[in-house]
């Protein structure tokens, strides 16, 4: 009898480790169906472990609800309400203006500027955000371009027919839903296309250079938005997941933060965005850079004269620049700021002044000065006598720079579930062992060199995510590729930072984010317009990432080495 328990309790020993790993990867299995077949929302999609890993006794439900509320949300929740602030008080719409009028109405450098200009406000807001912001300027400036010749030319007036004002009613509808982006929510962002009755109308460029144009500048918007989206941390949502999660996983490596991601990112973005132009103006524009980048106020057109006055008039509605925007704009250099110095790594940082270290983080910074944001009145403070009818009647009107329905109007709900639910699954994984053993099947690739897996990793990424959302196609990778790394004794981040940038790289379908899908939206271009121009983009980062990750990134991470930490991490696992 004792013989025969001895046996049973050696046997489900054996088989529970088993049946914890078959549960977990059933959960991952269902959780990366729903993501990728887009059935239910990725958000409700994001929360099948939070009742799966219960009901298979892989975590205990407190332990599951732990992994929905990370140090990354308050982050966001922070950089949000700056961005809130941007959008309400149209900071980013005299930013844009402001670029384009100092660029002129050349096309080369039209290009650039825009490319510029979007990258920037990129950097900050949503690439979503930052394409509907600034596809309606955009189509404002080309539907100018492609008529201010037509205006000319009509000098009959019976010749001033429907065909002529109709575009400028689609410029002024795209305007209008600019302004009032700030009272749409996130997930109801709807970016006005040309009017249906007009397509025929726009599809007949005046000649095949308009046509050129036009769908360069489209598509540029899209691609500049991806590329400023990887300067900062914040910047995208998968920069976002994974800053997480390897925070999460090696809770002792003080590697990545705001200061080293951007040391790291900003080359890569500066030597993108230039290729890139170079590359959007020989694919649309040709190689006459002579003509089309110009500053010379002799050689400008009629039609570009037209046109920039058209800017310079738009630019003089914003008026002067409000309080509001001063605040707003004090606040995002001084998060900035603040983010930078907190820890710089070359030189102590201000978190060095205080006597117990590692409690501040990037979010400790944005929270703070979003908070700010709801106390400071939007309304400049006079310190002069008044009288007291006037006086009350100033308090009751007094409200801050935001308010909380602006705060949740901006901010994207779905994605801090999104970014739950990856945290969910990584725990899961690694508690159940699903994570060690899936590292144990890649052993055959310890074969290949450090340069080559990563590269491998990067390219089977970029494939998928056209056809993945991008905050799911890296919430199913992380896990895999942290145990791949400690499995081959290679640096994490080696594989994980470039795998992050690269899952950015979308841009070859309509399907692959939804900035690709806005600027599809206005019809300027078809879809092979975009998997042509978006495979030279694609592979153009390709390659720059890879050779950013081999160069100063071996330097600024130090990759060359496995670090302690991630073999604590290793170590623990097997445990």
């Amino acid at each position: 009898m004792r013989r025969q328990q001895a046996v049973m309790s050696a046997m489900t020993n054996l088989l529970f480790p088993l049946l914890q790993e078959a549960a977990c990867a059933y959960v991952l299995i269902v959780t990366a169906i729903y993501w990728v077949s887009e059935a239910v929302p990725l958000g409700a999609a994001a929360l099948v472990p939070a009742f799966l890993y219960p009901l298979f006794g892989v975590l205990r439900s407190s332990e599951v609800a732990a992994e929905y509320f990370k140090n990354t949300t308050l982050l966001l929740m922070g950089v949000i309400c700056v961005a809130a602030a941007v959008e309400k008080w149209n900071l980013h719409k005299r930013i844009a203006l402001r670029m384009v009028m100092m660029a002129g109405a050349k096309p080369g450098m039209l290009l650039l500027c825009f490319m510029c200009c979007t990258t920037l406000l990129s950097m900050w807001l949503s690439n979503t955000s930052t394409t509907a912001m600034v596809m309606p300027i955009v189509e404002a400036v080309l539907q100018e371009l492609v008529s201010a010749e037509e205006e000319q030319v009509m000098a009959a007036p019976d010749n001033s027919t429907s065909e002529e004002t109709q575009p400028i009613s689609t410029v002024c509808l795209n305007m209008l839903l600019l302004s009032k982006r700030q009272h749409e929510p996130q997930e109801q962002l709807l970016v006005l296309p040309p009017d249906p009755r007009n397509l025929k109308l726009n599809s007949k460029y005046r000649s095949q250079h308009d046509q050129m144009v036009c769908k360069c500048l489209s598509l540029s918007i899209s691609y500049a938005a991806t590329i400023g989206g990887l300067t900062t941390i914040i910047g995208t949502s998968t920069s976002l997941i994974f800053l997480e999660h390897f925070n999460n996983q090696y809770p002792s490596a003080e590697v990545v933060n705001f200061g080293t991601w951007f040391l790291f990112s900003f080359p890569i973005s500066l030597i993108m965005l230039v290729v890139s132009w170079f590359w959007m103006h020989w694919l649309f524009l040709g190689c006459n850079f002579k003509e089309t980048c110009s500053l010379s106020k002799k050689k400008k057109t009629k039609r570009e004269e037209l046109s920039e006055r058209r800017i310079q008039e738009e630019y003089e509605k914003l008026g002067e620049i409000s309080y509001p925007e001063m605040v707003t704009g004090f606040f995002f250099i001084l998060m900035t700021l603040l983010w930078f110095t907190r820890e710089p790594g070359f030189v102590p940082g201000w978190d060095s002044f205080f006597e117990k270290k590692g409690y501040r983080t990037d979010a400790t910074v944005s929270v703070f000065l979003g908070f700010l944001l709801f106390l400071i009145p939007a309304k400049r403070p006079c310190f002069g006598k008044k009288d007291k009818g006037e006086k009350r009647e100033n308090t009751m009107e007094m409200e801050p720079i935001i308010t909380w329905k602006d705060f949740q109007k901006t901010m994207p709900w779905e994605i801090v579930i999104l970014v739950g639910g990856g945290y969910a699954l990584a725990s899961g994984s690694k508690s159940s062992g699903l994570s060690t053993w899936i590292g144990q099947q890649m052993l055959s690739l310890s074969s290949l060199p450090p340069w080559a897996v990563t590269l491998l990793a990067c390219i089977l990424v970029s494939v998928v995510t056209e056809f993945v959302s991008n905050p799911a196609t890296i919430t199913i990778f992380l896990p895999i590729l942290c145990s791949l790394s400690e499995t081959l004794h290679i640096n994490p981040l080696y594989t994980l930072i470039p795998v992050t940038m690269c899952i950015s790289f979308a841009v070859m379908l309509p399907v692959g984010n939804p900035p690709n899908a806005i600027v599809f939206s206005y019809g300027h271009c078809q879809i092979k317009d975009m998997v042509k121009a978006g495979l030279g983009v694609n592979v153009i980062g390709l390659v720059v990432v890879t050779v950013a990750i081999n160069t100063w990134g071996i330097n600024l991470f130090h990759l060359d080495t496995f670090p302690v930490w991630a073999k604590v991490s290793n170590i623990t696992q097997q445990a």
